[in-house]
């Protein structure tokens, strides 16, 4: 977790876990939107903080709850004064969050800074609304102390309102009302006149001025309702600007509340009953493959799946259809999943045509792909501007599938997490709009301006590169081993999402724990594996297509040792060699083969065989012919594999000392008899 200072957040129960969630555990919290947001704000945890750390606070604080706003929504931002560098004068510096961060685990050099004279005098250059984007370009030249932070296009936003304090967010209680046919009549019938209303204008320079015009014209508001977008407040501290946004997301929330007193189903009656949770997963481990394969045509995806119960019962319903053609309504839901979601018509539930769901699902799923890629390709071709991006690729990036839940794709983990998380949010927009009035999308046109903003595009440009394994998903079996953890290590060093696996329950933990703190815990999956059972393991491969979308590495590590002459080996001795390092090999490999031609995006398996297996060594008949096995079975899958993209290697070590745990046993020993020592 990041922070200023540990005394902050640890003087507030709760706020670490939560923290934790937001930086990639991939916990979303399914709390109701109409449940009151707590006051965090810990007075004695903040004391001492400049202006700047209680800035930071504070946006901690209200990052932390997804209801607030998601990963990298919102903006929060302090006009501090300051000693100037150059003049060594006192000015006024507009600290707001840079391009890019994150309100829930940002720190402080994620602010950019600016001078406050030089972005209000930046009006003097403004040409008119068709021209606004140029002014951006001008935003670097107002930097204060070579911040290289790049600031945010809703930097005007903040410049412009005449307070000190400024919260903008996106919660869902306050979108809900903002995304209404209504929508600027129910912000005057629930907050009754404290907070204002502006229609819905894409964020940047004029928007910053209607704002400031706004607040000239109306000095008694606390608070702006932007239309489909958000919530502005404001404070003279912050902490009366987190308190002021507290209460306007509460009062939304509470008005919500009251509309779903002895609520009807807002979304009708369920066209479909959900599965049971353990049918579910074993459908979507199943399916994932099949549909990453068909989504990856253009660029590989990595998936994610939610049946948090609101995906539940919005996919499964009668108006799912309905309102998620409608698109969503806030910029920051469909940046992260496209304006709409992929909807297959045909729950794969109790009588679904067909004794098999997926071989149902198989080719209705092209028609339905491809017709969703048409779609979008006329929505690019309809709206496209002379300055538009190219079109980026038309697959769905959500997937509702009735009595199943939301499915989600995207460049890597982090990202399909954060578009389920966004869809979630959507989906709480839908209901409470449906609670009060009738829901509404942006126009198309707006949406695409969005969309395909070119300073949006710039934005995507300043991501940093990927790596070599970045969009792979691989399986290490026998992970908490020396040379299982190090491979894992590897591969995570490329980006690669790793599910490890072994018998070993407590070592495989903290090997888990250990490489999630070190590259995020999104990148990070670990199951106790018996690689000898075959149910077992395939469960660990059921595992993997159910948490990223299938698999494309898969790397044998699992093993023992053994050491006896061959009129000591018993045929217990000799049986367990064989079940674990050539039948557990087998066993792997052989699901490994299934889920990558599911996939048919090629793969690659690995086995780590031995030296053993080329050269033999007295006292190890048993360990010595399992591994020889392996390689030829190595040899065997090669062959079968190639036709289909598969590769198939072995690497064949001698002794590896360093954190295997084979030394820890008889091992050593026998190995020291063997040759004298």
């Amino acid at each position: 977790m990041i922070r200023t200072r540990a005394s902050a957040f640890l003087a507030v129960p709760g706020i670490l876990q939560a923290h934790l969630s937001r930086a990639g555990a991939g916990i979303m919290s399914h709390q109701p939107m109409d449940d009151p947001i707590p006051n965090l704000w810990n007075d004695e945890g903040c004391a001492g903080f400049t202006p700047a750390e209680l800035l930071l606070y504070r946006s901690n604080l209200l990052g932390a709850d997804l209801r607030i706003t998601n990963f990298a929504g919102g903006n929060t931002s302090a006009k501090i004064r300051m000693r100037d560098p150059l003049t060594d004068e006192e000015a006024d510096v507009l600290w707001v969050k840079g391009s890019g961060g994150d309100l829930g685990s940002m720190k402080l050099d994620d602010f950019a800074t600016l001078y406050l004279d030089k972005l209000l005098a930046l009006e003097r250059r403004y040409r008119g609304r068709e021209r606004e984007d140029e002014l951006v370009g001008y935003l670097p030249h107002c930097t204060f102390g070579l911040n290289p932070r790049a600031a945010s296009i809703d930097t005007p936003l903040h410049a412009f309102l005449p307070f000190r304090h400024i919260d903008h967010l996106h919660p869902d209680s306050v979108i809900a009302v903002a995304a209404t046919r209504r929508g600027g009549g129910l912000v005057r019938e629930v907050f009754g006149g404290e907070i204002g209303w502006l229609s819905w204008q894409r964020p940047g320079f004029d928007l910053g001025l209607r704002l400031r015009e706004k607040c000239a014209r109306e000095p008694h508001l606390k608070g702006i309702v932007l239309g489909g977008h958000g919530l502005m407040t404001w404070g003279q501290t912050s902490k009366a600007c987190y308190e002021a946004s507290l209460r306007v997301i509460n009062r939304a929330a509470e008005h919500l509340a009251r509309s779903a007193s002895g609520e009807r189903a807002v979304f009708g009656a369920p066209r479909v009953p959900s599965l049971p949770e353990a049918e579910r997963r074993e459908l979507v481990a199943r399916l994932m493959p099949l549909l990453r394969g068909k989504l990856s045509t253009r660029e590989r995806k990595i998936a994610h799946f939610s049946d948090a119960p609101e995906a539940l019962e919005f996919a499964s319903s009668a108006r799912a259809k309905e309102l998620a053609a409608i698109g969503t309504s806030c910029p920051d839901h469909f940046l992260r999943t496209k304006i709409k979601p992929l909807y297959v018509d045909r729950a794969p539930g109790p009588g679904y045509p067909g004794s098999d769901p997926i071989e149902a699902l198989r080719t209705e799923l092209d028609a339905l792909i491809a017709a969703y890629r048409r779609d979008y390709a006329a929505y690019y071709e309809r709206c496209k501007r002379l300055d538009s991006p190219p079109m980026r690729d038309p697959s769905p990036v959500v997937i509702l599938l009735p009595g199943v839940g939301l499915l989600t794709f995207a460049r890597d983990k982090p990202m399909a997490r954060q578009a389920s998380e966004f869809y979630l949010n959507a989906i709480r927009v839908m209901r409470g709009a449906c609670l009060i009035d009738e829901y509404v999308g942006l126009p198309e046109a707006e949406a695409f301006g969005i969309e395909y903003w070119p300073l949006e595009e710039a934005k995507l440009k300043r991501l940093p590169p990927e790596r070599s394994l970045s969009r792979r998903i691989a399986l290490v079996t026998g992970g908490a081993g020396g040379i299982g953890k190090a491979t894992a290590r590897r591969l995570l060093q490329e980006m690669a999402c790793v599910v490890l696996t072994d018998i070993d329950s407590a070592g495989l933990a903290s090997a888990g724990e250990e490489l999630g703190r070190e590259f995020g815990q999104d990148l990070v999956r670990w199951a106790t594996c018996d690689v000898t059972d075959e149910h077992a393991v395939a469960q660990a491969c059921r595992l993997v297509a159910t948490e990223y979308g299938g698999l494309d590495i898969l790397v044998c590590c699992a093993g023992l040792a053994s050491s006896a002459p061959v009129e000591e080996t018993t045929l217990a001795l000799w049986q367990k060699n064989l079940d674990v390092l050539t039948t557990g090999y087998f066993l792997a490999s052989r699901e490994a083969f299934r889920c990558m031609r599911e996939q048919g995006l090629g793969g690659s398996i690995v086995f780590v065989a031995s030296k053993n297996a080329l050269v033999a060594s007295p006292n190890a008949s048993a360990y010595c012919t399992a591994k020889a096995a392996v390689l030829h079975l190595a040899r065997c899958l090669a062959l079968e594999g190639a036709p289909h993209g598969i590769r198939v290697n072995t690497v064949n070590p001698d002794a590896v000392l360093r954190g295997s745990k084979i030394w820890d046993g008889e091992w050593r020993k026998e190995r020291a008899d063997t040759y004298g020592i």
